[in-house]
C-alpha cells in the first residue's frame, strides 16, 4: 500500500514538470522559471540536478553569479539574466547542450525562511537519429498547453 502511494507521489509531481526537448547540436536551451511571489532579503536562486554530486548547476545571489559549488560539468556553460532577482525570471541557460544535459532540473529560491521549488524542468535532448525523424527543434509543454519554438545558434564572424 505504501509503494503504490509513493509511486503515486511521483508520478503526480512528475506530470507537473515542465518538459523542454530539444535537438543534440544546437548551440544552447533556455530552462524557463518565473516567479511572481515574494523575494527575500537576501535571495539565493539554485538550478539543481538531484542526480548529480555536486547537485549545483548554477547559483545567483544579490552580489551575482556564485560558481563555488558549481558541478565541473557545467563549467562555463550557464548563465542566467542579470537582473533576474529585479525581474523575477530566472530562466537558465545552458550552452552547447550534449546527451548527458539531459535529465530533470529544479529552480527554487531561498532566503531567510527556507526554500521553496519554484519550478522543476526535464530536459530532453534527442540525438542524431531522432533529430533526422523530427522537424520541431524546441518543444516546450506544461501540463496541456504546447508551445513550439525554433532555437538556433548564431555563427560566429571571423
Amino acid at each position: 500500500m505504501i509503494l503504490v502511494l509513493l509511486l503515486l507521489i511521483y508520478t503526480s509531481q512528475h506530470a507537473l514538470a515542465l518538459v523542454v526537448e530539444m535537438n543534440a547540436g544546437e548551440m544552447s536551451v533556455l530552462l524557463p522559471c518565473q516567479f511572481s511571489g515574494f523575494i527575500p532579503d537576501d535571495p539565493i536562486v539554485m538550478w539543481t540536478r538531484n542526480d548529480l554530486v555536486p547537485r549545483s548547476v548554477h547559483v545567483q545571489q544579490k552580489e551575482g553569479d556564485d560558481f563555488k559549488g558549481q558541478n565541473q560539468h557545467y563549467r562555463g556553460r550557464t548563465s542566467m539574466r542579470p537582473d533576474a532577482l529585479d525581474t523575477s525570471d530566472f530562466s537558465l541557460t545552458l550552452r552547447k547542450p550534449g546527451m548527458t544535459d539531459s535529465g530533470n532540473y529544479t529552480c527554487s529560491i531561498s532566503g531567510g525562511r527556507g526554500e521553496r521549488t519554484l519550478e522543476d524542468v526535464e530536459l530532453q535532448i534527442k540525438g542524431q537519429e531522432e533529430k533526422r525523424k523530427k522537424t520541431t527543434p524546441a518543444v516546450i509543454t506544461h501540463q496541456n498547453l504546447i508551445l513550439c519554438t525554433e532555437v538556433r545558434g548564431q555563427s560566429k564572424t571571423s
